[in-house]
């Protein structure tokens, strides 16, 4: 390893490592991702699914590959007048020049008289801007030379997947350019440096821009397109994990400078003392997203093939080229706190070292009390919700969401997203029968067929996916399913949402115990010891229900969410559990080199008093950039944001900084059990 080291950090070849890495970042940004347009979120749903199924079936109807938008008329809540009708059927004239069929049905008016519905047949598109460039043509001429007082409001599918596209668009950009402020103050607040901070973040920078095109084309191999919420995610966690790395580096190189009187030497140095625990950091990060990739949804795939990429190119950043280029400066880099040859480490007998020292008097309380905090955080988890209604997914209310809720209170709230059924064309009249009896279930009418299976419309009472409209999904598949020879599917928004659901449950029981085994296997390896990685990985997981816990606590008083998306545990725990042994790794792989020198308990000081403080420092600019996921007025990310931003700064200022320590010194020289820890010659 030290001729790698050394030829990263030679006078001649760290300009190789940089022209190399120069000329392999204008190729790649010269060849680009190879995708020209945007695609919004999308459920993907194994073919298994029953919902994909219907869909799969429509296939086969003259009304293939459709979709509509629905336009609601209101005045403000008063009955509609005849000119304002007037007026709304002449804008459903202007319309047809959108449809698919070439016309749109007359408006349909609610028996209060308050509202009216225009429903615009239209083709399928999956081009975010040419899509959005549609609704705003509709929304144009739908509120053409209306009386005042009146106006019409986009919603349906096509209003709903506008709306969520639209909150994507240039997220890309927000969330790009917020993470590199946020990084940026953050790095010049940890080294008070008017420069040193600017060499890690143009290296993570470089290193974000080319996972993103890499990553795109890695998942595009394998048959999956990546939305803009995952390259949003990619960005955040490359410039998060990048920069964590790239602190503890620049933190060992720092120590070592003290010892090294050539800045190359040291810096040789740290990177053979710091790559090990970044390696083994970094793997845990890039073997835990890898587990999404036994998902069911393609969304978490995509997420964990594109994350994976990401993790993995900024290992390398980290690790190869930023050592090659801060080699190129001497020590002024650091000024006005330049590291002196020769001088003292003042992290000895700084905070840390004095904390260690007394969490060493009384581990077994400390633990305790330590242990008693998690614990009580966590109790916010028994009072978990999940599952956000299609109306609830929006931290502000856009159009679609305010239309829905005007067809809630004057027809059927599932209007808006009728139901699916899909049975052999024999049964269409007593599946309608059979239908129609289930409660919830507002109206059931025949529409399409092939001659072979026809299309039930199925209007539910519940609004759009709520547990009311899950629950009557689920009678209506039960009840139809009983229908012998008729084949019975149930599908739509719905049916698709519960379907989302359920896929997401198995995902998580699945993904959630390889993450948990994969983590303590690289522990295992890494530490060499079974009883040290039982306890981190009990920390770790404990931290992770504690900070569920509290975040739900907050979501409900002071964010004033409805529930958590039923995404959010997984992925959050995804996040916290493989981040948050990072900071383990880095504090127990010092304690273990510290150990073989001075002991366990003295060595466990040593290692909180080197890297308390850059550790500490990694943990709050990574809880700040995932709460910059909070920029985009999307509950999920939002979510996932305060989640992973609450546990991080959990594991860095209580778990990894009390805990660990104290669970070490308890254990003694067991802490490395079956392992017997060997005074290094």
């Amino acid at each position: 390893m030290r001729r790698l080291t050394d030829f990263l950090t030679g006078r001649a070849t760290s300009w190789i490592v940089l022209v190399v890495t120069l000329l392999a970042a204008g190729a790649v940004f010269a060849l680009g991702s190879g995708t020209d347009s945007e695609t919004g979120p999308g459920a993907g749903l194994p073919d298994s699914a029953e919902s994909v199924r219907v869909s799969q079936a429509q296939e086969g109807l003259p009304s293939a590959d459709s979709t509509s938008a629905i336009l609601v008329y209101s005045n403000g809540g008063d009955e509609l007048s005849a000119p304002e009708l007037t007026a709304i059927t002449a804008a459903s004239a202007n319309l047809a020049g959108l449809s698919s069929e070439g016309f749109v049905p007359p408006p349909t008016v609610s028996d209060d008289g308050s509202t009216a519905l225009v429903i615009v047949p239209l083709d399928v598109e999956e081009d975010v801007a040419i899509q959005t460039e549609r609704a705003d043509e509709l929304r144009a001429l739908a509120n053409t030379d209306l009386p005042n007082g009146l106006s019409a409001l986009l919603t349906g599918p096509e209003g709903f997947t506008v709306d969520i596209t639209a909150v994507f668009a240039g997220a890309d950009f927000t969330l790009l350019l917020t993470t590199v402020i946020v990084v940026a103050i953050l790095l010049i607040v940890t080294y008070r440096s008017p420069w040193l901070w600017l060499v890690p973040l143009i290296v993570i920078g470089i290193a974000d821009g080319i996972a993103g095109i890499v990553a795109t084309r890695v998942a595009a191999a394998i048959g999956i397109t990546l939305d803009a919420s995952t390259t949003g995610i990619l960005s955040v966690l490359v410039f998060g994990a990048g920069t964590n790395y790239a602190l503890l580096l620049i933190a060992r190189y720092r120590d070592e400078l003290r010892t090294h009187e050539d800045r190359r030497a040291a810096m040789s140095t740290a990177l053979r003392g710091a790559g090990p625990a970044v390696l083994a950091s970094g793997s845990t990060v890039v073997l835990s997203l890898l587990t999404l990739l036994f998902a069911q949804l393609t969304g978490n795939r995509a997420l964990g093939i594109a994350c994976a990429t990401g993790i993995v190119i900024a290992m390398l950043f980290a690790l190869v080229v930023l050592p090659a280029a801060l080699v190129l400066f001497g020590r002024g880099l650091f000024w006005p706190y330049i590291p002196r040859f020769g001088s003292a480490d003042p992290s000895a007998k700084g905070v840390w070292a004095r904390l260690g020292a007394r969490v060493a008097r009384r581990p077994l309380a400390v633990a305790a009390i330590g242990v008693m905090i998690l614990g009580g955080l966590s109790v916010g988890v028994t009072q978990l919700r999940t599952g956000l209604a299609q109306t609830e997914v929006f931290i502000s209310e856009p159009e679609s969401v305010r239309g829905q809720n005007l067809i809630a209170e004057s027809f059927a709230a599932g209007s808006g997203s009728p139901t699916t059924v899909i049975v052999n064309s024999a049964f269409a009249d007593e599946a309608v029968d059979v239908a129609s009896a289930v409660p919830g279930v507002d109206a059931a009418t025949i529409g399409e067929s092939d001659g072979t299976i026809t299309e039930i419309s199925v209007v539910l009472a519940a609004a759009a996916e709520t547990e009311e409209a899950f629950d009557t999904v689920r009678a209506l598949r039960a009840d139809l399913g009983a229908l012998d020879g008729a084949d019975a599917l149930v599908g739509g928004s719905d049916a698709q949402a519960l379907d989302v659901s359920t896929a997401t449950l198995a995902d998580q029981n699945l993904v959630i115990p390889l993450i948990l085994a994969l983590v303590f296997l690289v522990l295992m390896i890494l530490l060499r010891s079974l009883l040290a990685p039982l306890l981190l990985l009990f920390t770790v997981v404990a931290s992770y229900f504690a900070s569920l816990g509290l975040s739900w606590v907050l979501f409900r008083t002071v964010f004033d969410f409805p529930a958590m998306d039923t995404n959010v545990v997984l992925l959050s725990f995804l996040f916290l559990v493989a981040l948050g042994v990072d900071y383990n790794i880095f504090l127990v792989t010092r304690a273990n080199e510290e150990a073989k020198l001075v002991g366990t308990r003295a060595g466990m000081i040593r290692a909180l008093s080197a890297t308390g403080g850059v550790i500490t420092s990694a943990g709050i600019l990574l809880a700040a950039v995932f709460a910059v996921l909070g920029v985009l007025p999307l509950i999920t990310l939002t979510q996932i944001g305060i989640i992973v931003c609450v546990g991080v700064l959990l594991d860095t200022l209580l778990v990894r900084t009390v805990i660990v320590p104290a669970l070490a010194f308890i254990s003694g020289d067991g802490f490395w059990w079956p392992r017997k820890l060997m005074p290094r010659s």
